[in-house]
C-alpha cells in the first residue's frame, strides 16, 4: 500500500523540529508514558509540549489512548518504516542486483583460473 503524500508531508514535518524527535524518542522508550511524563523532560509550557504532541498525532507518529484522565502515549513505527519502504526498498533491490552480477564475475573468474 501506497502512502498518500500528504501524510507523508506530516511525518517529515513532525521530524524535522527537534523538540518533537526528542518527545519521539522519549515515548518510544517509555511506552504509555503520560502527557505529564513528558512535560517533565522540557522546559517549555504543557501548551507548547501538546501542540508539538498534536503535530506528531496528527502524522500518526504518536497514538494516545485515554485511560481515565490521563493520556497513555505510544509510539507508531508504521508511518517511519513506509517511508523507508518506499525509498529504500527500489535501492536495495538495485544494489543487491550488481552485487549479484560481482559474485558471478568473481566465480566466473576463478574457475578460469582453477
Amino acid at each position: 500500500m501506497s502512502e498518500q503524500p500528504e501524510t507523508m508531508d506530516l511525518v517529515f514535518r513532525a521530524l524535522g523540529h527537534p523538540g518533537r524527535r526528542r518527545i519521539l524518542d522519549i515515548v518510544k522508550n517509555r511506552p504509555g508514558c503520560c502527557v505529564n511524563d513528558v512535560c517533565d523532560s522540557f522546559s517549555m509550557s504543557r501548551i507548547g509540549v501538546m501542540k508539538h504532541l498534536r503535530l506528531l498525532e496528527d502524522a500518526t507518529l504518536i497514538v494516545s489512548e485515554k485511560e481515565g484522565r490521563a493520556r497513555k502515549l505510544y509510539h507508531n513505527a508504521v508511518p517511519i518504516q513506509m517511508i523507508y519502504d518506499r525509498w529504500t526498498t527500489e535501492y536495495s533491490s538495485f544494489w543487491a542486483g550488481r552485487m549479484t552480477k560481482i559474485k558471478y564475475r568473481v566465480e566466473e573468474k576463478d574457475e578460469r583460473n582453477g
